[in-house]
């Protein structure tokens, strides 16, 4: 890695939007301050394919928030990535037009196995693929895996099963029942695309976001920050996933672990992930710190 100095990145997520400023060089990546802020971009038409008029307003928003943290870094011309919910919109031209006429910012929208390919990048930076692993980022708008080893990249995949998609597109109870869980499983095995068919990877290892949220529950404190691998045991996760799946809406809002934006959905996170478990059978379960935004300066 060349020393580039500070650099910054927006991460313009489904559901989240992150800045990152960093600092890289030969040595690695420096994190100098990183901020979130819970947009909700894919709310109300990622389905249909367009981006909502109050969803594109709290990302206006959100990046006059960024742009106030930036004019500390008077030189630094920050990075824009943007993901699923706007590669997905009709209306993605307009909304990224309108942000270079306010902010004077270009967006790169990337494709979902590009995405994927940042995410391993970001990892890589704090983990040596020395076991046989499988990266999953849950995300909003699409959910990245990506099979890797101590050679590379095995194979990746972007499916449009995101968080923000599935909250969207089922009416189940609260709290779920059985037959709400049986439905969604049967929905993500439709949309697999037979990425799972005979896989058995030893290492689950979960890229930030969600998964934070997940350590967050079972330890009952914030995640750590730092730039290192967090390994969980995986009893305790399945424990953790399966009173997620079947807790209430009232019992998440009371819960401080579990951040605003996550309330209504993290359930069907939590589907998700123990669908994943019982695909690939897993011996460890791991987070990684870094993600996307890390693997844009990668």
């Amino acid at each position: 890695m060349e020393d580039q100095g500070v650099s910054a990145v927006i991460d313009i997520g489904t559901n989240t939007f992150n800045l990152l400023i960093a600092n890289r060089s030969k040595s690695g990546l420096t994190i100098i301050e990183s901020h979130k802020v819970a947009v909700s971009l894919g709310m109300g038409g990622i389905n249909e394919g367009v981006l909502a008029d109050d969803a594109i307003q709290r990302a206006l928003d959100a990046f006059e928030k960024f742009r106030g943290i930036l004019l500390n870094y008077p030189v630094v011309q920050p990075i824009l990535i943007a993901t699923s919910a706007v590669r997905d919109a009709k209306n993605a031209t307009e909304f990224t037009a309108a942000i270079f006429d306010r902010f004077a910012w270009s967006v790169t929208v990337v494709s979902g196995m590009k995405e994927a390919e940042l995410i391993y990048k970001g990892v890589g930076l704090c983990y040596d693929f020395k076991e046989h692993t499988l990266i999953m980022d849950i995300g909003g708008g699409s959910t990245e895996f990506i099979e890797a080893n101590n050679e590379g990249i095995c194979s990746e995949v972007s499916l449009n099963i995101g968080v923000s998609r599935l909250y969207q597109g089922f009416s189940v109870n609260d709290p779920f029942t059985a037959k709400d869980v049986l439905q969604i499983e049967s929905f993500l095995d439709e949309r697999s695309m037979g990425f799972f068919s005979d896989k058995s990877i030893p290492a689950l290892l979960g890229s930030s976001g969600t998964f934070e949220t997940f350590y967050e529950l079972m330890y009952k404190k914030p995640f750590p920050k730092s730039n290192k691998i967090v390994e969980l045991g995986l009893e305790s996760f399945t424990k953790m996933l399966d009173e997620l799946i079947y807790s209430s809406l009232e019992e998440r809002n009371k819960n401080e672990f579990i951040i605003p934006i996550r309330k209504k959905m993290a359930p069907f996170a939590a589907v998700k992930t123990r669908w994943v478990l019982r695909k690939i059978k897993p011996k460890r379960i791991l987070i990684s710190p870094f993600s996307l935004k890390e693997g844009v300066l990668a």
